[in-house]
């Protein structure tokens, strides 16, 4: 298991959004199970760094995170919390640095302008410039556009360029002098201003007692994460909530994203309303659009329910904890069309194309529907990441990487996937090669 931050997640849709190379639909899939070599990756130290999202806008691909140093090749580059590098082959360091003072989890682009970037996170300066959580920078210089007001009461976790607006979620109670909109507000992408285009009163936390009688941990209400569905009219958002919109929804919610404001879908995955470990109350961290729009795949941390079966270790897995999961996405109340258990291992993102949904974590295993902390009857050893079918759940790709923290963000390309990670405890094999902490790039054939 892992606590927060988890995983930022990609799906096709949000590369379209970002616009440039990478925003055509991948194809069939899958991608090869060994990584391109000559990527920039972290060191690995005894320093914990981690990349917490990768973006591509134009033939540049960018990296946000928690790190002070990138290597390429045998040259070592100060950055601090943001670096871009080209996103073909030889993959070279751009000397883009806008040299943060904290950590960047999010980043977005504006209806394919590269020029700028907009990043979120939890930092208060940008070279010289004092911010609060949220920034526009130019990419060429790194300084801060000082048009676009940069304010945000609490940590930015996701940013996403929607229709010309910026849909902003995080733990943020106002956001650049307003507070119509907390934990998730639409900004305009020139003034950084609320523009209306969300409304959602969101609220709530989740509080329970499990059956040996613990209470659940504090958990704070906010929008962790949001997906774009790949024909840009809905949305998919997680977070802690129990209201968003009007209706009751629990860790996930979606919506349509109409012309003069987005409101709460009637889709409902009730099996959201049961509870994980009390240690980890927020558990579904990370979805994907299938590429047709026609499932989203959910993964999930939470090690085991906190009621009920499999509440004991030793009994079968139920519930969503730690899981890989796939929901239609017809209106109304939906139940899960399969669920792949980890057994009780943490998956914090998801990308999918047409053959495969590609999930990453710290996980152990997969299809370990009779194990917990231990490989039960039929278990696959499938650590760090894992692909599955998109009709079954069952696994067909095994690649295998260090498990780390845990795979933080997956991003498919027309290239192929890029996964962001971390160097911890000397965290740095993807698909059997070294030298990838961080970052590493499974090509499409």
């Amino acid at each position: 298991m892992r606590s927060l931050p988890a995983a930022l997640v990609l799906s096709t849709a949000m590369i379209a959004a970002a616009g440039g190379a990478g925003s055509a639909a991948p194809p069939t899939g899958p991608v090869k199970s060994t990584p391109a070599t000559g990527t920039p990756h972290l060191p690995t130290s005894n320093t914990t760094m981690q990349i917490r999202q990768l973006k591509q806008c134009g033939s540049t691909m960018y990296a946000v995170g928690s790190f002070s140093s990138i290597i390429k090749g045998s040259t070592t580059y100060s950055r601090h919390g943001a670096f871009s590098f080209q996103a073909v082959s030889p993959y070279t360091v751009t000397n883009w640095d806008p040299n943060v003072n904290g950590t960047v989890d999010t980043i977005a682009f504006n209806n394919g302008n590269c020029s700028n970037a907009y990043l979120g996170g939890k930092f208060t300066q940008i070279g010289s410039t004092a911010v609060k959580n949220i920034a526009e920078v130019s990419t060429s210089s790194g300084g801060v556009v000082g048009g676009f007001a940069s304010n945000a009461a609490g940590r930015v976790f996701t940013i996403a360029s929607v229709h010309g607006h910026l849909l902003v979620g995080g733990a943020f109670t106002g956001i650049n002098g307003s507070t119509a909109a907390p934990y998730f507000a639409s900004l305009d992408p020139t003034t950084g201003k609320n523009d209306g285009y969300l409304a959602l009163n969101i609220s709530g936390n989740y509080v329970f007692t499990d059956d040996s009688g613990h209470a659940s941990e504090s958990n704070a209400t906010k929008i962790y994460n949001q997906q774009v569905s790949p024909d840009g009219t809905r949305e998919l958002v997680e977070g802690v909530f129990t209201t968003i919109g009007g209706q009751a929804r629990r860790q996930v919610a979606m919506l349509d994203l109409g012309g003069g404001h987005a409101t709460t879908d009637a889709w409902h995955a009730t099996e959201f309303d049961s509870n994980c470990a009390t240690n980890q109350p927020f558990y579904a961290q990370g979805a994907a659009w299938s590429p047709d729009g026609s499932a989203v795949y959910v993964g999930t941390n939470g090690y085991k329910p906190a009621n009920g079966a499999g509440f004991s270790t030793g009994q079968p897995r139920a519930g969503l904890c730690d899981a890989m999961i796939a929901f239609p996405t017809t209106s109304g109340n939906v139940t899960h069309r399969w669920i792949n258990y980890t057994g009780c291992d943490s998956l914090y993102t998801a990308a999918a194309d047409a053959s495969t949904v590609y999930f990453g974590g710290h996980q152990r295993w997969a299809s370990n529907s009779k194990g917990c902390d231990y490989a039960g009857p039929g278990a696959v050893v499938a650590p760090g990441m894992v692909g599955v079918s998109p009709s079954t759940g069952g696994v067909t790709f095994n690649p295998t990487r260090d498990r780390g923290l845990g795979a933080d963000d997956m991003l498919l390309t027309s290239a192929g996937l890029w996964i962001a990670s971390d160097n911890y405890q000397g965290s740095n094999r993807c698909g059997g090669v070294a030298n990838l902490a961080g970052i590493c790039f499974l090509p499409y054939s």
